[in-house]
């Protein structure tokens, strides 16, 4: 340190220390900059007004992933916007979001899902892992770890997964068999009813009956709900309570859709409880392969089972159906790239035709096919986290506690600084050691303990569906179908129906 700036800093210890003798020597105290961070305050923004005349007016909450590109562009890295009754800090570069999910502590709060919160109050209903917090939270997230994210648990799903994808190529064949021309109207339908039947199984061992060719009316109508609930999600937690009796259908609506799903629960655990319960009365030996008897060995309230199964099955259903439907829409796009994935396949199988996960670990190209489509299209446009117990620096900001801080993840992945051409369907990107890569400009499945509990099985399902989706089938678009685009509608959404040639082999 220069010797003046030594001095200087005495000086100012010494005004500090003893302010009465120093002004007997005729000084003044230097000023003091007591301000080492800025606050909200000083944080960018949209007025409470223009931020509802874009949501609203101008785009509607379908555009609400369009927003995090503009206000990045508009204000920087860090913003504040007001969604209703609830104040916003927006956060869209990976080193920031990297800063917040690393002082998160040991409970991290995603969001706080109000409205969802709400609904379980109102009807008496328990948390599930996707609700909950705190110590509730650490315990559910710890059994179900031990089931849904070590590699040899989610190995054992294989032979059912397997099952479902066979299932699944009937059901293409024959829907395609309806329409003629090969093609397969709305793939993200049917991959919805993959979806719901695949986590079905895992949950309790058991089949739906979603990807029969008539599927059963109350599975039709659960499919219904869970898309109610979640388009009307954004708009009852925007809406003061006071509002819900002046306009009363949003939030009897998004009840509605909730008691049908907890009672399609409901009724699928007791019925395999009672089966276990019969058995065990017979004097038989039960070992359960399935999630609601795991959970059920724990001890676990019925209320704490009814809420879990809920959540995951609402929570799984989205994430296969919008990355397969996205995956196959851009490689029919791009016939080169699936061509080469189908070597890839072929050649991995060999003459097998049903791959084992064993042979998806050797498929590097369909893994960076499905990274390159959930960069495109992550099916959580942005996350959430709220950190209770202190105030955190984000940036230049220091953070209050309990402020929603809003990871934008659609806009990271789309950063033209880590990924070039950033709107180009280019898996290859994924096959090279790329410095400008930053770990956390796309993640599709969160980071740390908040990350997506079924992350694993999610993959394992869309990454067995698409290796024997392609090789039966080349996949093409429809003949004068136009490009689709996304929405969002809580999670990230076609706007329209994708409809796609399945031409056999």
């Amino acid at each position: 340190m220069p010797q003046t700036l030594k001095l200087a800093s005495r000086a100012s210890l010494l005004c500090r220390l003893f302010p009465e003798a120093w002004a007997e020597l005729g000084c003044r105290a230097p000023a003091r900059v007591i301000k080492t961070h800025k606050t909200l305050e000083d944080m960018p923004g949209p007025s409470a007004l223009g931020f509802f005349t874009d949501l609203f007016c101008k785009r509607g909450l379908a555009r609400l992933h369009e927003l995090q590109l503009e206000g990045k562009a508009r204000y920087g890295p860090v913003w504040k916007a007001s969604f209703g009754p609830i104040l916003t800090v927006h956060v869209a570069e990976p080193s920031l979001i990297e800063q917040v999910l690393r002082q998160e502590g040991k409970h991290p709060v995603r969001s706080d899902l109000s409205s969802w919160k709400d609904y379980r109050v109102c009807r008496g209903h328990g948390y599930g892992l996707l609700t909950a917090e705190g110590e509730e939270w650490q315990k559910i997230r710890s059994i179900l770890a031990k089931h849904m994210l070590k590699p040899k648990a989610v190995e054992s799903y294989e032979g059912t997964l397997n099952g479902v994808v066979t299932d699944l190529l009937r059901r293409l064949r024959h829907q395609r068999a309806r329409h003629g021309q090969s093609v397969v109207k709305d793939v993200g339908g049917e991959f919805y009813k993959f979806g719901l039947e695949g986590i079905s199984s895992v949950l309790f061992d058991s089949r739906l009956g979603c990807l029969e060719p008539d599927v059963p009316p109350e599975t039709e109508t659960f499919i219904r709900s869970i898309n109610r609930m979640f388009v009307l999600t954004l708009l009852t937690m925007a809406m003061p309570r006071a509002l819900h009796r002046l306009f009363p259908k949003p939030w009897r609506v998004f009840c509605e859709s909730w008691d049908y799903m907890f009672a399609f629960a409901k009724g699928h655990i007791d019925k395999r409880m009672a089966e276990v319960a019969e058995r065990v009365s017979r004097g038989e030996t039960v070992e359960g392969k399935y999630l609601t008897y795991y959970l059920a060995q724990e001890k676990l309230p019925m209320k704490s089972i009814y809420s879990n199964v809920t959540e995951l099955l609402l929570a799984g259903v989205d994430t296969i159906s919008s990355t397969l439907s996205w995956s196959l829409y851009e490689l029919a796009r791009h016939p080169r790239v699936q061509a080469a994935l189908h070597e890839e396949i072929s050649q991995v199988a060999g003459g097998r035709t049903i791959p084992s996960a064993a042979d998806v670990a050797q498929m590097p190209l369909l893994k960076a096919v499905v990274k390159e489509a959930l960069r495109l299209y992550p099916v959580i446009p942005g996350n959430a986290r709220v950190i209770s117990d202190r105030d955190i620096q984000v940036g230049d900001y220091l953070i209050p506690k309990k402020t929603l801080i809003t990871l934008c993840h659609f806009a990271t992945s789309r950063d033209p600084r880590f990924f070039p051409e950033p709107d180009s369907f280019r898996p290859e990107r994924w096959l090279q050691r790329d410095a400008s890569h930053h770990p956390f400009a796309s993640v599709p499945f969160g980071v740390g303990k908040r990350s997506c509990i079924g992350r694993r099985i999610a993959e394992l399902e869309v990454h067995l569906a698409l290796a024997r989706i392609l090789m039966h089938f080349e996949v093409k678009p429809e003949p004068e179908g136009g490009p689709v685009q996304p929405m969002t509608r809580t999670l990230l959404v076609p706007e329209k129906e994708i409809n796609l040639q399945f031409l056999n082999r």
